[in-house]
């Protein structure tokens, strides 16, 4: 297959818009449409289905996409790994991590990192859903638990870190600090929202603690992200289960049942072992390292 009609059917399968890709690609949108037709008829199948408001890849269109990407991912790593030097560690990093951990603890600490390294582009991925890392979606992440299944992926132990449970000064002004898990019957919880992907699981275990067998408690409030649950907590809202390692830098908050077992979760630097070798991965890797050599990962 010609390498240019190639180059050309991805970037319209990405944009699904023949003269926006013509834009992306320097091109007419003629131009473009007759490297696809010529694609197809190499082929002998169609790619796309056309549409008034655009194109939408065939089934075959969809095999031949999931290929074009996995090529142009792994051209982009190995483009961005020549580009390393033993001098300067430059070009773009793509760092993923959960919405709470990048902005809530990650985000405040990277000056370090970008006065280390300040030709490194940076591209901070904040989600809770796993990234795929075939697909260049992420070249390192911070993940809590390990899958053990894939094979292609390295893991190192970064810390672990306990879901405790906490309230702000604000909110114990108005109700008694809690002596005992059955005690959280009358206090105000705050919870992850169901309807959204929890960061961790039994990341909800508050709501059984201490209750009847058999009964759940009524959450006080739902919230479908662990930052806007650390900012409910922060303004008084009412008590939640926190990652102690985000909890350590506000000082408004105030950890309660200190004797409890709490729930430990450890996390781990993931990264594809193609760029074991890359500087960039090893800036990263020594920065954050550092960072949670601090004990508890307690202060900034």
């Amino acid at each position: 297959m010609d390498w240019d009609r190639l180059r050309v059917f991805h970037t319209v399968a990405e944009i699904g818009n023949l003269t926006h890709a013509g834009y992306v690609l320097n091109l007419s949108q003629s131009a473009v449409s007759r490297q696809i037709s010529a694609l197809e008829s190499e082929l002998s199948i169609a790619l796309f289905n056309r549409h008034a408001r655009g194109l939408v890849l065939t089934a075959e269109g969809e095999l031949l996409f999931a290929t074009t990407r996995s090529i142009f991912a792994q051209l982009s790593a190995t483009t961005a790994q020549l580009a390393e030097t033993n001098v300067n560690i430059r070009g773009t990093l793509k760092v993923s991590t959960s919405v709470a951990l990048g902005s809530v603890w990650l985000a405040p600490r990277l000056p370090r990192f970008f006065k280390k390294c300040p030709d490194i582009n940076l591209q901070l991925v904040l989600t809770d859903e796993e990234v795929d890392f075939t697909m260049r979606e992420a070249d390192i992440g911070i993940r809590f638990g390990r899958a053990e299944n894939d094979k292609n992926l390295i893991y190192e132990p970064l810390f672990k870190f306990s879901l405790k449970i906490y309230g702000s000064t604000q909110y114990f002004e108005n109700f008694p600090i809690p002596k005992t898990p059955e005690e959280l019957d009358n206090h105000h919880l705050i919870v992850f929202g169901s309807h959204a992907i929890a960061p961790v699981e039994n990341v909800n275990w508050i709501l059984r603690l201490g209750s009847k067998t058999g009964n759940i408690r009524q959450p006080f409030l739902m919230v479908n992200s662990a930052y806007g649950i650390l900012q409910s907590v922060k303004n008084g809202l009412g008590i939640a289960s926190l990652a102690d390692f985000i909890a350590h830098d506000h000082s408004e908050l105030i950890p309660i049942l200190p004797k409890l077992k709490y729930p430990e979760i450890e996390t781990f630097l993931v990264y594809p072992k193609q760029l074991a070798e890359s500087k960039r991965i090893e800036a990263f890797r020594d920065f954050m390292k550092k960072e949670v050599h601090v004990k508890h990962m307690g202060r900034s």
